[in-house]
């Protein structure tokens, strides 16, 4: 029941911020769907492995190579899909978290939250290059077997 709550509300989360980035109406449920199935591989595996930073590469890795695809099938810049996908991913509270007990002078467990932060933050940006570059391979190779 619990993993239910969690897709509806990555649904949710994922189509609001689509509306705020101005998303085609006819794409609001294609990035909904995304960010759900990219919230459900880090959940997942975060649960399974107690690490955060595989699961946010994971779930990253497939939000952007499924946004690519969607992006061809669908003629639309792969951005609508990639950054609605990604919202669920963002350690926004864990940031925000970091910000406060440096405020509040608690500096040892604000190192340990920003870099936390820092990681899932890096392991996002790595995840969205990597699969950038696995579709720039896979292009370069469609592009000679076609001139064969």
């Amino acid at each position: 029941m619990d993993i239910l709550g969690q897709l509806i509300t990555s649904f949710i989360a994922t189509g609001a911020f689509g509306i705020l980035f101005n998303v085609p109406k006819e794409s609001l449920v294609k990035c909904g769907l995304i960010g759900m199935g990219g919230w459900l591989i880090y959940y997942l595996l975060e649960g399974y492995t107690n690490d955060a930073v595989l699961g946010t590469l994971a779930a990253t890795i497939f939000v952007a190579i499924l946004s690519q695809e969607l992006a061809k099938f669908y003629k639309t810049p792969v951005i609508i899909f990639v950054v609605a996908g990604i919202i669920p991913l963002v350690p926004g509270g864990l940031a925000y978290d970091a910000m406060r007990h440096f405020v509040e002078n608690d500096y040892n467990t604000a190192l340990g939250s920003a870099a936390k932060v820092l990681m899932l933050a890096g392991s996002i940006a790595f995840g969205l290059v990597f699969s950038e570059v696995v579709n720039q391979i896979l292009r370069k190779m469609n592009e000679r077997r076609s001139k064969v």
